[in-house]
C-alpha cells in the first residue's frame, strides 16, 4: 500500500507543480524523499455490508475528492475504496485516503479509514487531519464511533 501511495501522491503534487509553471519532473522526485503523514482511524458500523460500502462511498464523494479505484475481494466479504482529496492549508496538498470496509457480521461492519499525505517544511498533518474529518463525517452518516484504533507514524 505504501508504494502506490507514495506513487499516487508524488503524481498528484507533479501535477501541481506542472500546473503552478514548475517542472512536474523534479517536483516528483522531490515528493518521493518527503516524509509522509500518515493516520488510521478504525471504525466499527451497526450496518450490513453493502449499507457501509454505500455510506463510505457517499461520505468519500461528498468530501470533495477524485475516486481513484475501488477493488471488491472475491473471498469474504471486503472492499476497498481510495481516493485524492485535498487537505492542508487551502485544500492544496494532495492527500490519499483508502478505506477498507469488512464484514464482521450480518449486521456489523468494521471500517479501516488511512489517509496519508506529503510533508513539507511545514508541517501541516494533512493526513491526520483528513482522516479525522472523514471519521467524524462518516461516524455522523452511519450512527457510529470509532474503536479507539487510531494511529499515526513516520513514514507508515
Amino acid at each position: 500500500m505504501d508504494e502506490h501511495e507514495d506513487r499516487i501522491l508524488a503524481e498528484e503534487l507533479a501535477a501541481l507543480g506542472a500546473a503552478s509553471g514548475g517542472s512536474a519532473r523534479l517536483v516528483r522526485a522531490v515528493a518521493r524523499l518527503m516524509r509522509k503523514n500518515v493516520h488510521e482511524v478504525e471504525l466499527r458500523v451497526p450496518l450490513p455490508f453493502d449499507a457501509t460500502v454505500q455510506r463510505v462511498s457517499g461520505v468519500l464523494g461528498r468530501a470533495g475528492s477524485r475516486p481513484i479505484e475501488t477493488s471488491r475481494e472475491r473471498y469474504g466479504e471486503a472492499e476497498t475504496l481510495r481516493i485524492v482529496t485535498g487537505g492542508g492549508a487551502g485544500g492544496l496538498n494532495p492527500v490519499v485516503v483508502t478505506a477498507r470496509v469488512s464484514e464482521i457480521d450480518g449486521e456489523t461492519s468494521a471500517v479501516l479509514l488511512r489517509a496519508a499525505a506529503k510533508e513539507g517544511v511545514i508541517r501541516q498533518r494533512a493526513g491526520e487531519k483528513t482522516a479525522l474529518r472523514l471519521a467524524a463525517l462518516l461516524s455522523t452518516a452511519t450512527g457510529t464511533e470509532g474503536s479507539g484504533r487510531a494511529g499515526e507514524g513516520p513514514g507508515r
